[in-house]
């Protein structure tokens, strides 16, 4: 049995003078380690504690001497120390199990916060007094349980190790589990609100930890105690803690209050950790915390989720998405569910624009498919910390509903066809957005619709037309803002996508230059009194196969008064460019008329005209009144040309019409306006024809298909002269990843184009749906 505390100091027994005495020896040192043991805050004084020490050493070195002297028997005289030298180590560790006993007995009496009073008070004195003996028994240490541990022997400990050892086998095996259980219930009170002492829990952790010796290397230590014995039931408390919690609280308050709850939890545990627990235990606490406050109830977090998108509730999404971002795959269906939500968002908006029709407006059209993307994008930036995986479901919405929705059902180039208007209205120089910070984030809006349009040939195609519009008539706002345009082109589709369109830029410039040496030229070679009669005249000279401009529909005889002119143009031209033609692009040409006839407080009114309205007007300097016959005639203006020409001048009543309202036909005669009136100097009479612009776009359409079809069969030639051989499915799948970027092609598309190659023995048929190269 344990011997109890002594409340006086009794006297020592006398140091044993017989060195080879083992009772004797081991009475003295059992005092002194009695004293140690219960007496810490007294201990031994320097004296005594240097006897004990002494007669640890005489004890050994006697034993040793002894081996010495009888070298005849050497061999079994070592043995006989070295068995002094086991014994000698028995004792102590009797003792110590002696005294556990004691301890053990006193500890069962104590339950809660108190044995875990009791259990740190007996741990810390007894380790303390492992750390003194250790001192005190330092020589048998190095000697003989150094040789023991040398030789192998799993049994044999360092002195304060075995303290350790004592422990765990007489008192860890017995009181773990109660100490374990008053160390949960002090959690628990914590998790409860109540405030408890955590110093308690942190110094059972790190006797747990301390206890974690090594069975392969006593002089190390492991964590395998403490996981065990603390770690998992602590983990184990804590998940049935949370799950019992987080039922109770869903079945009381709403999905939102919950995750606002699940939050301040983790962060409860996560700050917890460092205040009583090992670093180590970080993950697998988080890990168990998440499995049951979030894992568990995940499904009824996500079936929230529609309605927070569905009322724009952000904090509230943002606080889900970082609950379930905690999850193995936490997030798929929410990613599901959200593109779903953004497609159906982008059609309904796209569905209310649609009404309009044909007369959609472009501007209208783009801001009901932006207007969605900003809003969800937004929102992925600030509720999904921009995630690529919810960026990628945002960019497939997108693509969705700009691509394939009712304004595209019955033709699937709708939207980039409207893309283009838009950027054409947002470049010329009567958009409103004057600022060069308006129009670059105007610029970038497009390039955001741009991004999502699957058949950006289309827009190519139309973009470029009105580019060139806009530069062969002036109305371009900014110079720099077609630049930036075209660089943010490039930069998404590369520089193939935009290489005419440069080319484009390039022709106005040698235009500008041309004109600056003609009128030096002119200036030179023709006398001031040719010059006198001649019209003021600008040229652009613009390459065939950069610009996108179709030939004039109508025949056109020029006025005398601009053939002269051009004329003049043409010979300075063909000098400087021997062997380059020239073709006249009348039907784009444009010009101002003063109207010397009538005026505003004495002031001619100017018409803006086109050639052909110009033709017209001017067969009024000679008469009052022209008959249609005649006009078409002097013009050569067909019908489909002249109608609409006439037909606005009457429109703004410039000319008037006899008999009032006939049909522009043969018969009608038409006569200027002497009583026009106009508030502004300068009246626009230049403006497009309907008709004209629904056949260009017609032929732009047209132009399209051309192209699409030369597209797939270069691609398909390029794949099969490096393949050499292809099976038809194989062929068909490559060379829709080669122009995906460009547009989305149809199979039946591909297969026509195959067919034709195969026609014109490009390709040839092999065995087993095979196609072969022919070079």
């Amino acid at each position: 049995m344990s011997k109890a505390p002594s409340t006086a100091k009794q006297p020592a027994p006398p140091m044993p003078t017989n060195k080879d005495d083992i009772n004797g020896t081991w009475n003295f040192l059992e005092w002194g380690v009695e004293r140690i043991m219960y007496s810490l805050s007294d201990g031994v004084d320097l004296k005594t504690y240097m006897s004990l020490y002494t007669s640890i050493h005489n004890f050994c070195t006697a034993q040793k001497a002894v081996g010495t002297q009888a070298s005849a028997n050497l061999n079994a005289n070592h043995r006989g120390a070295h068995l002094l030298g086991e014994d000698l180590y028995h004792r102590l560790n009797d003792y110590l199990k002696r005294h556990l006993v004691g301890v053990h007995a006193e500890m069962v009496k104590h339950a809660d916060e108190a044995l875990l009073t009791f259990y740190i008070k007996e741990w810390k004195r007894y380790t303390q007094a492992g750390m003194y003996n250790n001192h005190l028994f330092r020589y048998l240490n190095r000697h003989w349980v150094k040789r023991e541990m040398d030789e192998g022997k799993k049994d044999v400990f360092d002195i304060y190790t075995l303290h350790l050892v004592r422990w765990k086998e007489d008192m860890f095996g017995t009181t773990q589990n109660a100490v374990m259980d008053a160390v949960l219930r002090m959690v628990e009170k914590q998790r409860n609100g109540e405030t408890i002492e955590q110093s308690k829990i942190k110094d059972v952790v790190q006797s747990f930890v301390s206890l974690g010796i090594d069975d392969a290397d006593s002089t190390k230590t492991t964590l395998d105690v403490y996981r065990q014995y603390f770690e998992k039931p602590y983990l184990e408390a804590t998940s049935a803690y949370y799950e019992k919690e987080s039922q109770q609280f869903l079945a009381e308050n709403s999905v939102v209050d919950y995750m606002k709850k699940a939050e301040r939890r983790l962060d409860e545990e996560k700050e917890r950790v460092p205040l009583y627990l090992l670093p180590e235990i970080m993950q697998p606490l988080m890990k168990c915390c998440e499995n049951a406050l979030i894992a568990k109830h995940a499904a009824t977090l996500r079936d929230e989720f529609q309605i927070l998108l569905d009322n724009d509730r952000e904090d509230d999404m943002a606080r889900m998405y970082k609950l379930l971002a905690r999850i193995p795959e936490g997030l798929d269906p929410l990613r599901t569910r959200f593109e779903t939500h953004v497609r159906q968002a982008g059609h309904l908006a796209i569905e209310k624009v649609a009404e309009q029709g044909e007369s959609l407006d472009p501007k209208a059209y783009i801001d009901a498919l932006l207007e969605v993307h900003t809003q969800y994008a937004a929102l992925v930036q600030n509720a999904f910390m921009g995630e690529s995986e919810f960026v990628r479901s945002l960019d497939n919405a997108c693509r969705e509903y700009v691509n394939r929705n009712k304004v595209c059902a019955k033709n699937s180039s709708r939207s980039p066809e409207l893309l283009a208007k838009h950027a054409d209205n947002v470049l010329k120089r009567s958009t409103k957005a004057t600022e060069e910070d308006d129009m670059e984030k105007m610029l970038n809006q497009v390039m955001t619709i741009f991004k999502y349009i699957e058949d950006k040939d289309v827009f190519q195609k139309f973009y470029s037309r009105h580019l060139a519009k806009r530069l062969v008539n002036g109305t371009s706002a900014s110079g720099d803002a077609e630049t930036s345009m075209i660089s943010k082109l490039k930069d998404a589709s590369g520089f193939e996508y935009t290489n005419k369109l440069q080319r484009m830029f390039q022709d106005m410039q040698t235009s500008r230059d041309l004109n600056n040496d003609y009128e030096e030229w002119v200036s030179q070679n023709i006398d001031k009194e040719d010059r006198k009669d001649e019209v003021d005249a600008y040229y652009q000279i613009l390459g065939t196969g950069f610009w996108p401009l179709q030939p004039p529909s109508t025949p056109f005889a020029a006025p005398n008064t601009i053939i002269k002119t051009y004329e003049r143009f043409q010979t300075f031209y063909s000098n400087k460019h021997g062997g380059r033609k020239l073709t006249w692009l009348w039907h784009l040409c444009k010009g101002e008329i003063r109207a010397n006839y009538v005026k505003m407080n004495k002031v001619p009114y100017t018409f803006q005209v086109s050639t052909y309205q110009m033709a017209i007007l001017l067969l009024f300097n000679d008469t009052d009144s022209v008959a249609y016959e005649d006009m078409a005639g002097m013009t050569s203006l067909n019908k489909e040309t002249l109608d609409p020409s006439i037909g606005i001048m009457l429109k703004a009543k410039v000319l008037t019409a006899n008999p009032a309202n006939a049909p522009t036909a043969d018969g009608t005669v038409y006569s200027l306006n002497y009583g026009f009136k106009n508030k502004k100097l300068k009246v626009n009479l230049n403006i497009g024809i309907k008709s004209e612009q629904k056949q260009e776009v017609e032929d732009t359409h047209k132009t399209i298909e051309e192209d699409r079809k030369m597209l797939m069969q270069s691609a398909i030639v390029r794949i099969m002269k490096s393949r050499q051989k292809m099976k038809h499915a194989q062929l068909v799948s490559e060379t829709i990843g080669q122009i995906k970027n460009r547009f989305s092609p149809k199979v039946s598309d591909i297969k026509k184009c195959i067919d034709i190659l195969l026609e014109k023995e490009y390709l040839e048929r092999l065995d087993g749906d095979e196609l072969g190269y022919l070079a």
